[in-house]
């Protein structure tokens, strides 16, 4: 850590500075703070690169001290170990058009000092906010500091309005309007460290730990992630005349028993039993945050509906090319690399177009597991770049590490620039369901016009588990979730392909290892296949359903005596297993090979490559530039011709005898009977925060129609933990009414009852002792009595009034 005082910067005042590092992405990044004085005002400035300050001494980051900022020092936490850590101390800095900036800085009087400086310029910034609101201002000062920045198509993160800084590398800002990116800091893709404020990633304790997840998977129902959340996101009430504009997700309210940063998911039955995310169904119908901030004026209407057509048209101006993509899995059992990696990554004789490498157990150390430190990570990638084929050059395009699991992503350097949309994110399912020791690693981008989803995991380890895997891989997809600004959150299946590879940890259900190793040397795999675990739960549509895995032509993967070819010796003696494996779905994907690579002994396992030839939607710039101007000539036509508006099948609905954590599921069809596209979408009723009540859910809850077209919606039913006990108290009740508003058009009033049975499940201890009879056997109004005595009785308790005596009707009544 350095500080200086007194320089001065272009006209600025370098009041003192401080190196530290931000925890973001899972990863901690160094960062230089300064703190500058400006013809009396304050600002904080974070540079990306703190060893070029003097080159180039322009932050990336420049975030003013008035009355909005505001630095925290967190506590921190004892750990259940003790472990000898270097001294530091974390805090959250908060400000202006910027999210939350998680850093640490080394815990000495140097730290403590510049802390002090920065409250002491936050007293003056508020004092100096004092006496201005006192003064008669004859007209209102605009702030010349704010200036707008433009959204460029191939940003990485969207546009905002912050203080005018020059930014290196023709930066994009942030916007704080939209939801928190999910994109770590990117260099290497030429994109602005103004990513700062991107999510933090895995947990840097045990209380932490969930706060943290909620933050970067903030769709996502972290609360009860194995039962479909009911609660849906909220549209926005739109006026009859000019729609207004869509709230992002993070500025939608949420329902009170959920942290402020996460929003429930939907739920769909067809495919996973679990979570998932808005924007699972792959239909067009679908809008993402762009064209919905687009809706905000009639000419953003129009650009947005002419952005729907080319997203449906998309056949008519791509052609199919098909490049090569080498995948590969390895779990190394912690060991660093010693020998080449040739054998294994340049086994091929032509050069792939595309790497995508997966390893787990990197680094099985305790600071790997508590602190996210690993000395071992950069040994592997420097072992794997030094093995990609000599017969090309590669660029990275992104890497990410989550404890011991890490996916690095690598193309041909003339692919580079036809790479979009990158971005990471992590989820642990180990210990309590949230830590690093297993759980999966993904990275997701757009090449061409074909998006693509890669995830690398770490399953639940022993034989007799193979339900806990099961359940990992669909947390896992409930879990990653993807934030890109532009788009609606994206889940793993809403790509176009997405390749699955990693220490499943899949075993067989065959026990003894002398009968499998007897099939073995007899050849006989596809006897030996019949009882792989994951062959059972994919036939069984348990996990991995809509995947596909090649032909496996070779021995098990695992488990190996380190450093030799035997099979293991030790006391456990495992049974022989095809731990490690490579799946994908979509189209246009073609496997050309699928092996092992037993010549690599470093590990317990053996590594495992797959060699896939993959079709690419490739645009055709003069088809593009056709279909586009017939699009705009057709809405030319249509404009402002006719109004929009719906038919309904259904507006009355009845969920009788609905039960605790039981699913009901009703349908009704909207059809677009007018002549122009049409914008739908359920709002809520007046004084009301959501369209609907926490047990009701309609999906999809808005969209887009064409002429004639026809979409079903579905309405569920669902009480969970969150809901069930204002239903049993009687204080709520299976009624309820939507509204689902046209844009530029009326109303639809559509009315939802029934009856709810109660149940012991959300209901207090105390109330079911004063029980007599059955919950369903009582009354409403008795319930209602019950919870309020319940209610009085625990006061009194807490007062310790009950102890003493008697207490009149008049003083129990008071206290309700």
């Amino acid at each position: 850590m350095e500080t200086s005082l007194g320089f001065g910067l272009g006209g600025n005042r370098c009041i003192t500075t401080v190196k530290g590092q931000e925890i973001r992405g899972g990863q901690k990044e160094p960062r230089l703070l300064s703190l500058i004085e400006r013809s009396g005002e304050y600002m904080l400035n974070v540079l990306a690169n703190p060893d070029a300050v003097v080159k180039s001494p322009v932050p990336q980051l420049s975030i003013p001290i008035n009355s909005h900022f505001n630095v925290v020092q967190e506590a921190e936490e004892a750990l259940l170990i003790d472990i000898p850590i270097n001294s530091s101390c974390s805090i959250r800095v908060c400000g202006d058009s910027v999210p939350d900036l998680q850093l640490q800085l080394p815990d000495d009087e140097r730290s403590q000092s510049f802390l002090s400086q920065l409250r002491k310029a936050k007293q003056q910034a508020l004092s100096k906010s004092q006496s201005l609101g006192r003064m008669d201002l004859a007209a209102p000062v605009l702030d010349k500091g704010l200036v707008p920045v433009s959204v460029q198509s191939n940003s990485i993160t969207p546009a905002a309005a912050l203080p005018v800084t020059p930014i290196i590398n023709n930066a994009k800002t942030g916007n704080p309007n939209s939801s928190k990116p999910g994109n770590p800091f990117i260099t290497d893709c030429g994109d602005s460290a103004l990513a700062l404020a991107s999510d933090f990633g895995f947990e840097e304790n045990f209380c932490n730990a969930l706060k943290v997840e909620e933050k970067k998977n903030h769709q996502n129902h972290i609360i009860a992630p194995r039962e479909p959340p009911p609660v849906p996101p909220l549209p926005p009430r739109r006026s009859s005349s000019t729609p207004a504009a869509v709230l992002p997700p993070k500025d939608r309210p949420h329902p009170p028993s959920q942290g402020p940063s996460v929003v429930p998911v939907n739920k769909d039955n067809h495919r996973f039993p679990t979570d998932r995310s808005f924007g699972w169904n792959e239909s067009p119908t679908y809008m993402s945050n762009t064209m919905k901030q687009l809706f905000s004026s009639q000419s953003g209407q129009r650009e947005a509906m002419i952005k729907y057509q080319l997203v449906k048209k998309e056949k008519e101006f791509v052609d199919i090319q098909n490049f090569r993509l080498f995948t590969g899995t390895w779990n190394v059992n912690g060991q660093s690399p010693d020998s080449g990696l040739q054998s294994w990554l340049s086994c091929d004789p032509d050069p792939p177009d595309m790497y995508a490498i997966g390893f787990q157990e990197l680094d099985l150390s305790t600071e790997a597991f508590f602190y996210l430190d690993s000395s071992k990570e950069q040994q592997w990638v420097e072992a794997v770049e030094r093995s990609l084929h000599p017969k090309a050059k590669y660029s990275s395009i992104r890497q990410i590490r989550l404890v011991g699991m890490m996916l690095v992503i690598y193309a041909k350097k003339q692919h580079k620039s036809q790479i979009r949309d990158v971005a990471a994110t992590s989820v642990g399912t180990g210990i309590m369901g949230k830590m690093g020791n297993k759980g999966g690693v993904a990275v997701r981008f757009v090449f061409h016009n074909t998006s693509f989803c890669f995830v690398n995991s770490h399953l639940a380890a022993h034989v007799e588990d193979f339900e806990r895997r099961n359940q990992d891989y669909k947390d896992i997809c409930a879990r990653i979730i993807f934030q890109l600004p532009g788009h609606t959150p994206l889940s793993i299946v809403k790509h176009d392909v997405v390749i699955w590879l990693g220490d499943l940890n899949y075993r067989l259900f065959v026990y003894d290892a002398s009968e499998v190793k007897a099939l073995i040397l007899k050849n006989e795999l596809r006897k030996l296949q019949e009882y792989d675990q994951l062959n059972v739960q994919r036939k069984t549509k348990r996990a991995f359903t809509d995947f596909e895995e090649g032909n496996i032509n070779f021995i098990p993967t695992y488990k190996y005596d380190a450093k030799t070819d035997r099979w293991d010796s030790s006391g456990k003696c495992r049974v022989p297993a095809w731990c490690d494996r490579i799946l994908w779905r979509g189209s246009g994907v073609k496997q050309l090979n699928y092996r092992s690579h037993m010549e690599l002994q470093t590990s317990d396992h053996k590594p495992v490559s797959s060699l896939f030839s993959i079709g690419v939607k490739v645009p055709n710039d003069l088809r593009y530039k056709k279909v586009f101007e017939d699009i705009v000539r057709r809405m030319d036509r249509m404009e402002n011709d006719f109004l929009p508006s719906l038919s309904l099948t259904r507006r009355e609905f009845t969920f009788e005898n609905v039960k605790f954590r039981q699913l009901r599921r009703e349908r009704f069809h909207i059809t677009n009977d007018g002549q122009v596209p049409c914008q739908f979408g359920f709002i809520p009723k007046l004084n009301d925060s959501q369209y609907c009540k926490p047990w009701l859910h309609a999906d999809p809850c808005e969209g887009f129609l064409e002429p004639n077209e026809t979409l079903e919606i579905f309405l569920e039913v669902y009480v969970s933990k969150d809901s069930v006990t204002m239903l049993n108290s009687g204080e709520d009740s299976i009624e309820d009414i939507l509204v689902l508003h046209l844009d530029r058009g009326k109303d639809y009033f559509i009315t939802i009852g029934g009856n709810y049975l109660p149940s012991c499940f959300g209901t207090s201890l105390d109330t079911l002792c004063r029980m007599k009879k059955p919950i369903r056997e009582i009354p409403i109004t008795k319930l209602i009595d019950l919870v309020r005595w319940t209610a009085v009785g625990v006061a009194l308790w807490r007062a310790g009034i009950a102890m003493h005596g008697e207490l009149s009707v008049q003083t129990c009544r008071a206290l309700l």
